[in-house]
C-alpha cells in the first residue's frame, strides 16, 4: 500500500504550489483550496500560514 504524501505541486501551481499540493493531496480542486486560502489570508494569518508552507512543504521528488 502506498502512503499518500503532501508535496508542492509542480504541475499546478500559482505561486509555490502550495494549494495545489494541497488540493492534490486532499482530492479537490486547486481553485476551491485557493479561495478558501484567500478567505483565510483576510485575517492576516492565511499570508504568515502560507509563506511557512512555502518553506516547510517538500518539492515532488523527481522520477528517473
Amino acid at each position: 500500500m502506498a502512503m499518500k504524501r503532501l508535496y508542492k505541486s509542480d504541475d499546478n501551481k500559482i505561486l509555490c504550489g502550495v494549494c495545489g499540493g494541497i488540493g492534490d493531496y486532499l482530492g479537490v480542486d486547486p481553485v476551491i483550496i485557493r479561495l478558501l486560502w484567500a478567505l483565510f489570508g483576510l485575517t492576516g494569518a492565511g499570508i504568515i500560514v502560507y509563506i511557512i508552507a512555502c518553506f516547510i512543504m517538500p518539492r515532488r521528488p523527481r522520477r528517473r
